[in-house]
């Protein structure tokens, strides 16, 4: 088991720091966006659309790797003054009882969202935009996978601190 759980978070790293080039990818398409549309006065749809869809995709892939390194958002008002058990505990609980369903809801529904796309062959509505549409939203589930995977990377690694006998 614990190898898999090796695999996964792996996995997970793999996607988090390949996708994170993306960062300075999108800082230099804003920038050359920018110059062309004050300097120039030219901009293009595409552009525009492959700012979001890069920003999309530095999101959806980063969470899971966010979680994994334990660098996500937490509101902590009482987690900070628990021990590392009852710290243990919580992130068991809430990771089955919040993490999971979502993960698996979002998936599905998302999945279903992409399919359709990829089904319609869904292009930009805009003049000049990007096609494929259904390449990024099949993203949605991927990053959904991910994360899912990530939960439980946590509920493994976290059960073992949470129940240890004392």
């Amino acid at each position: 088991m614990e190898k898999w759980i090796n695999k996964l978070s792996q996995l997970v790293a793999f996607f988090g720091k390949s996708v994170s080039w993306l960062s300075f990818v999108l800082v230099i398409i804003i920038c050359l966006d920018v110059i062309s549309r004050y300097l120039f006065n030219f901009s293009v749809a595409w552009v525009a659309e492959i700012e979001w869809h890069i920003f999309g995709l530095l999101f959806l892939f980063g969470s899971a790797y966010a979680l994994n390194e334990e660098k996500h958002v937490r509101v902590d008002l009482f987690y900070q003054n628990f021990s590392k058990r009852e710290k243990a505990q919580v992130n068991v609980i809430g990771t089955i009882v919040f993490l999971i369903p979502w993960c698996l809801t979002l998936g599905w529904y998302s999945l279903k969202y992409a399919l359709t796309s990829f089904a319609m062959k869904e292009t930009s509505p805009d003049p000049g935009g990007l096609g494929a549409f259904y390449f990024i939203k099949m993203a949605i589930p991927l990053a959904f996978l991910l994360l899912f995977f990530q939960g439980l990377i946590i509920i493994f690694n976290q059960f073992k601190i949470a129940f240890k006998s004392n």
